[in-house]
């Protein structure tokens, strides 16, 4: 056994034997058979459907700071509505029945009759242009998705128009991220804590950090929910997610690791489904701060691990090995040459560089962004350590890691980053720019790739010049890029309608419960 089994098994086996004590969930029916059964009912009657994340939603705010985290996408797919939804490979009406361009800078959209807010009041352009102006203007994280909007119009109460600066590919997959308000709301109170939207679920309460709870908006356009309510508790720890799911206290849960995913397999009343995901590891190096800025050390600590070890050790099935800065599911992908397990070579790199007697550094994680995230920071501090690399490991709480990333104030940092919309340009045309300069890596000639992949329509060149842009950044070693995790569900068995998410984002408008 090596020592990431060691850490990783031994690990999912103390949660396998800690789950037994999984405290119950305020409000929800508990009970479990004599052997492992689960007896517990699904949702049904009256009982809101619950749904169980890892991540905390602590922000309702479609536009704020939080706006692209995991847990407030899925509460904000729930609440609120988008011009256009995606599918996968093209855009699908939303609010907007239909769309057209007069010519490469503008955009016309036709939006959907008798739409109604949560507060009874009518969907029209004005608000849909209140809401694309103020996310446009937002310092927030989808800043640079809007960076070319020049004008936004609402010629009548129907019709909204958009004109950008210059020529802009992906413009609709953006707009899947531009969650509409009423514009009465803009401007007007806390919208982190009192959300009104047009989507399928109103909110009935919310606390931050706990739960959210939501009802069905019995007017909405595309037909009400059957469920009598969705339910969003925050479980971080994986072990009591699953044993709540087996008793039936959750209905449904994801990100699964694969010691208990194998368990849930073998469990009455639930069933597994999963598809190819889009969430995934990344180990940002500060390029802009020493000895990171020089890319001879970054490459010797990506020889020094052996990555498909790491990530078979702790992920089995649950996880592929990464080969592009981006997973594969993401439009744009284009496999690299893997950095090969070297440390004798890692050795002479760093020494190359003028580090051979060693580097002292650190880096940052927080617990909760993503399963195993500390037993695999912990394996690559443990490789890095063989060459001579010591690192301070550093898991703090999430405000303050978000605090310190922005301000660069960090030397190598941990997280899981998902490719929301599925397209290469939100993240590396989000984050791998100069003006970005989200890890202090600035490349000109990325810089002009990923602006003609952005404002390009033709999609067959938009895919080679992000695989040419996955090559620089890989060649580059801007960061390692270890694991894309699965999509992988539990639900009840008594759960239908169900789609599974690529994004960790499901939606629940279409789900109901039998029996």
């Amino acid at each position: 056994m090596t020592a990431t089994e060691g850490v990783g098994r031994r690990r999912f086996l103390s949660l396998l034997g800690a789950g037994a004590a999984g405290a119950s969930l305020p409000g929800l029916v508990t009970g479990c058979a004599p052997g492992g059964k689960g007896t517990g009912p699904a949702a049904g009657g009256n009982r809101p459907l619950s749904a169980a994340f890892y991540q905390a939603i602590n922000d309702l705010d479609p536009h704020g700071a939080s706006a692209v985290d995991e847990a407030s996408l899925l509460a904000n797919r729930q609440i609120y509505d988008t011009l256009v939804a995606w599918d996968g490979a093209k855009a699908t009406p939303g609010l907007a029945t239909s769309w057209r361009q007069p010519d490469e800078t503008t955009w016309e959209f036709t939006l959907r009759d008798g739409v109604v807010f949560h507060d009874g009041s009518k969907l029209t352009s004005a608000d849909v242009k209140a809401s694309l102006e103020r996310l446009a203007a937002s310092d927030g994280p989808q800043k640079p998705l809007w960076s070319t909007v020049d004008t936004i119009k609402a010629p009548d109460p129907s019709t909204i128009t958009i004109t950008t600066k210059e020529p802009v590919g992906t413009l609709l997959v953006n707009l899947t991220l531009a969650f509409i308000l009423p514009a009465a709301q803009i401007g007007k109170g806390d919208l982190s804590r009192k959300a009104i939207g047009s989507g399928p679920f109103a909110v009935e309460s919310f606390t931050p950090s706990s739960q959210l709870l939501l009802k069905p908006a019995p007017g909405y356009w595309g037909g009400a929910s059957k469920l009598a309510g969705l339910r969003l508790p925050y479980i971080p720890e994986s072990s009591t997610r699953m044993t709540s799911l087996q008793n039936g206290e959750v209905d449904v849960t994801w990100i699964i690791p694969p010691d208990e995913l194998e368990r849930l397999r073998g469990v009455d009343g639930v069933k597994i489904e999963s598809k190819p995901g889009v969430n995934y590891f990344l180990t940002w190096f500060n390029c802009g701060r020493k000895p990171f800025s020089d890319p001879r050390v970054r490459r010797a600590l990506l020889h020094a691990l052996d990555i498909k070890t790491i990530v078979s050790s702790l992920y089995g099935d649950a996880a592929a090995v990464m080969d592009a800065p981006i997973p594969s599911a993401v439009f744009g992908h284009a496999p690299q040459k893997p950095y090969a397990y070297d440390p004798d070579l890692a050795r002479r790199e760093l020494a190359e560089a003028g580090h051979g007697s060693g580097i002292r550094t650190s880096m940052m994680w927080f617990k909760d962004t993503g399963p195993l995230a500390t037993e695999l920071a912990q394996s690559i501090i443990s490789a890095w350590a063989k060459v001579g690399v010591v690192v301070e490991p550093q898991q703090i709480e999430k405000a303050a890691w978000l605090k310190r990333l922005t301000a660069l104030d960090w030397d190598i940092e941990l997280q899981v980053n998902t490719v929301t919309t599925g397209d290469a340009d939100y993240t590396l045309g989000r984050l791998y720019t100069s003006e970005a300069n989200r890890m202090g890596y600035a490349n000109k000639e990325l810089d002009g790739l990923l602006a003609k992949a952005k404002a390009t329509s033709d999609q067959d060149e938009r895919k080679s010049l992000y695989g040419r842009a996955c090559e620089i950044i890989w060649r580059d070693a801007v960061g390692v890029f270890p694991a894309a995790l699965a999509a992988t569900y539990g639900l009840r068995s008594s759960v239908a309608g169900f789609v599974p998410a690529a994004n960790s984002q499901p939606e629940f408008r279409t789900v109901s419960t039998t029996g």
